[in-house]
């Protein structure tokens, strides 16, 4: 189904990002990886499902970088058909006891390189008149938790600029949808697993059901692969006329 186009994902060394990448893929998407960590063994994962893949290492919290990455995404494969903004960092702790430089952190990494980034694919995607802009929100962009202000602001934030990108673009074919996951057994979250764990003497697996006790009513975490079928969805003719949505994928946690 998108075979001749181009997604870039950020954040996408990992995690969801790395399963919404292998998803489009699959639909013959090229991809641009974004993130740290290992980055041959994704990108062999990407070019085993028989398409181009490039890798640049942005810092998303840095305009220069991501303009870098956007250009250099152009030059490696025309332009971006596809934008996914999924890079994302978390800390936890009090508003009182939040250090600055980590609320900082989080607002520029999870909710500003999306702007910069949707402002610098739109104008190609103008151009072609057609585009596909997904960002990955979470619950959190939906209902609060204590201790996470900087992250629910952020996440607030991008559902808020889905809705105004995906207004400005409402007459073209360029969409603009939020991903809302609940919890998602990523490196991220498997860190708060062993913490809760550790903390409260439990095996592994008692501290999952606790976590998902506490907020998902399915008791059951959502995949990463889950996740790139809804981006796949956003993707298709049949989404041509979703638009602006927070679609939540979250076993129930924001129902109640």
């Amino acid at each position: 189904m998108l075979k001749g186009k181009t997604a870039l994902v950020t954040g996408s060394t990992s995690g969801i990002g790395l399963g919404i990448a292998k998803a489009l893929a699959q639909q013959g998407a090229n991809i641009v990886l974004n993130g740290f960590g290992d980055v041959e063994g994704p990108k062999a994962e990407i070019s085993a499902l028989g398409v181009k893949v490039a890798y640049h290492g942005a810092d998303m919290s840095k305009a220069p970088e991501i303009e870098a990455m956007m250009k250099f995404a152009a030059d490696t494969f025309g332009r971006v058909d596809i934008l996914v903004n999924n890079a994302g960092i978390q800390h936890v702790a009090r508003i009182e006891d939040f250090p600055v430089e980590r609320w900082d952190a989080i607002i520029a990494i999870n909710l500003t390189s999306a702007f910069h980034a949707t402002r610098l694919a739109l104008p190609a995607m103008k151009e072609a008149n057609w585009g596909r802009i997904i960002n990955v929100a979470s619950v959190h962009g939906l209902v609060a938790s204590a201790e996470k202000s900087a992250y629910v602001a952020a996440k607030h934030g991008i559902v808020g600029l889905t809705k105004v990108t995906a207004l400005e673009n409402a007459t073209s074919d360029i969409t603009c949808n939020a991903i809302c996951p609940g919890w998602v057994l990523t490196p991220l979250v498997q860190k708060q697993v062993d913490a809760k764990a550790q903390a409260m003497g439990l095996s592994n697996e008692e501290a999952k059901k606790l976590l998902l006790g506490e907020k998902e009513p399915s008791m059951q975490f959502t995949t990463p692969e889950e996740l790139g079928a809804l981006a796949v969805f956003f993707c298709s003719p049949a989404a041509v006329n979703v638009r602006g949505v927070a679609w939540n994928m979250d076993g129930g946690w924001a129902a109640q």
